[in-house]
C-alpha cells in the first residue's frame, strides 16, 4: 500500500475516532443532563410528599389534642357537677354546724 493511502487511511480513522469520541461525549452530556432533570423531579416529588406527610401529621395530631381538650373539659364539667351537688347536699349540715359554733360562742359569754 502506497504511503499516501496509509496516511489517508490514518486521517480518514482519525476523523472516525474523533466522531466517536464527540458522539459519546454528547451521549455523556446528554445522559448527564436527563440524569440532573430526573434527580430534581425526584426531589421535587419527595418534597411534596413530605410536606403532605407533615400537614397530615399535624392535622391528625391537632385532632387528637381537641379530642382530648374535649375529654378533659368534660371531666372538669362532671367534677364541678359533683362538687356542687355535694356540697348542696352538704348545705344543712354546714349551716347547723355554723349555728352551734355560734351558740357556743354567744354562750361562752355570757
Amino acid at each position: 500500500m502506497p504511503r499516501p493511502e496509509v496516511l489517508e487511511r490514518v486521517t480518514e480513522a482519525e476523523r472516525e475516532a474523533d466522531d466517536i469520541v464527540a458522539e459519546a461525549e454528547s451521549d455523556a452530556e446528554e445522559t448527564i443532563a436527563e440524569a440532573r432533570t430526573r434527580a430534581e423531579e425526584i426531589r421535587s416529588t419527595a418534597e411534596e410528599e413530605a410536606e403532605e406527610e407533615a400537614t397530615e401529621r399535624i392535622e391528625a395530631a391537632r385532632e387528637e389534642i381537641e379530642s382530648r381538650r374535649e375529654e378533659i373539659i368534660a371531666e372538669g364539667r362532671a367534677d364541678r357537677e359533683a362538687l356542687e351537688s355535694e356540697a348542696r347536699d352538704r348545705i344543712d349540715e354546714a349551716v347547723e354546724y355554723a349555728i352551734d359554733r355560734f351558740e357556743e360562742a354567744v354562750n361562752a359569754q355570757a
